[in-house]
């Protein structure tokens, strides 16, 4: 009998409940599965629960949020050893910000229309 592969799982982290179910739409229609979280606590809590039972393979992760935003989420992957790839998505495209965020390893920095 051959296993079958499941989906890839996309984390979406953005206050903007519109923009999460747009992507998670998105996400979906490309064949893959999508978690939303409105915050980016929420997302953390979640991936540093014990025991660790989320494992997406890859986060969109929004740039200004309240409390903790995207760069600290980066930041708090990175620290406790997560090499999860972050995608940003923001709506207001600062060089240095964008800069930060690659240099710390995501792998794209996108504008939202």
């Amino acid at each position: 009998m051959a296993v079958s592969k499941s989906k890839p799982l996309i984390a979406i982290v953005d206050d903007d409940e519109s923009v999460c179910r747009a992507i998670r739409r998105l996400v979906r229609s490309l064949g893959m599965e999508a978690d939303t979280f409105a915050s980016g606590r929420e997302f953390i809590d979640r991936v540093e629960a014990t025991p660790p039972s989320f494992q997406p393979d890859c986060v969109v992760l929004d740039v200004q949020m309240p409390g903790i935003n995207g760069l600290e989420v980066q930041e708090r992957l990175a620290s406790s050893g997560n090499s999860l790839p972050v995608i940003f998505i923001t709506a207001h495209d600062e060089a240095g910000v964008r800069d930060r965020a690659l240099t710390a390893g995501a792998v794209a920095f996108l504008r939202k229309p």
